[in-house]
């Protein structure tokens, strides 16, 4: 077990070194000057001269990027001229918002996902997991932005039940009870696509589980429906089922982007958007590389789990 997770940890490098010169590349190829954009009205020529060799925007790009990164395997991710903060410091205090957020909405999907594909599949053909289906389905095409902007607009604006946007309330007590106030919508729009394409690959797994002869075996010994569909065939099902958890994890977390916009939620998703606009060059490719780091250790972590599970995998 030890040689898999350190094979696995190993692989995880050269992604992160891709996706790290990915962004640098798309950065550093955006139309107009940077120093001109961070400067404005005072963007005279000396100025903008002294702004690029202050931020080494006058070295070539390939020096640029091996200086950028050595400075962010030691630590340093630079520090924002937006907010004139070190964009570590920066990216960590927003983490909690999007994790807060990202985790909630992964464990609902995961939860009702799973659970709509066994019931589902556990109920074939009957009106039960064609209910199911026709729900998914719709879950799966309504984009998770456009759903939140409908449910502000009924929920929050005419029926009043929740806040309209923002993590706490302006005035009032910050208790948990607050946080949920707020958390509810966007944690509901953002799991929503999620959790469809769990349930129907769960129902997939769950059907091709309960035709083998383990599952007739077990029924011939007088177990219950309930106790073969929820302890025997949902667990050989999950060893199907965890790896797609681990995708739609990072569909939750690259999705919080653009609900955190709908919603004003302070996250890091809202926080790289305001960076792009700002052309906050170091914070954008700091709140990248860590957001993509996170994805590929939640990844790595599923893939363990996977593999105690399923113990070929090891081979």
């Amino acid at each position: 077990m030890i040689g898999y997770i350190l094979k696995r940890l190993v692989s995880a490098i050269p992604v992160l070194i891709g996706i790290s010169i990915i962004v640098f590349i798309i950065m550093a190829l955006i139309p107009g000057d940077p120093a001109t954009a961070i400067l404005g009205s005072f963007a005279t020529p000396e100025n903008v001269e002294k702004l690029n060799r202050d931020l080494g925007l006058d070295k070539p790009m390939i020096q640029r990027y091996f200086i950028w990164l050595g400075n962010m395997l030691q630590g340093d991710f630079g520090r924002s001229f937006s907010l004139n903060k070190d964009v570590l410091d920066e990216i960590l205090e927003r983490f909690g918002a999007t994790l807060i957020l990202a985790g909630v909405s992964f464990v609902l999907c995961s939860v009702l996902g799973v659970v709509a594909g066994a019931l589902s599949a556990s109920r074939q053909f009957a009106i039960t997991d064609k209910l199911i289906t026709l729900s998914v389905l719709i879950g799966i095409s309504i984009p998770s932005f456009f759903l939140g902007m409908m449910m502000i607009l009924f929920f929050s604006v005419q029926l009043r039940w929740f806040p309209v946007s923002g993590m706490w309330p302006i005035y009032g007590t910050r208790d948990i009870a607050a946080l949920l106030s707020h958390l509810f919508l966007p944690a509901v729009a953002l799991s929503v696509v999620a959790t469809g394409v769990i349930a129907r690959l769960s129902r997939s797994a769950m059907l091709e589980v309960l035709r083998q002869d383990f599952i007739r075996t077990a029924r011939a010994k007088g177990l219950s429906e309930t106790r073969v569909i929820w302890r025997h065939a949902l667990k050989a099902a999950m060893v199907s089922v965890i790896p797609v958890l681990g995708v739609q994890a990072g569909f939750v977390l690259s999705g919080a982007v653009y609900i955190e916009m709908v919603f004003q939620w302070p996250g890091v998703g809202r926080m790289l958007v305001e960076a792009i606009l700002k052309r906050d060059i170091l914070l954008v490719q700091g709140g990248v590389v860590f957001v993509a780091a996170c994805y590929v250790m939640f990844n790595i972590i599923v893939d363990i789990i996977q593999s105690l599970l399923d113990p070929r995998i090891k081979i």
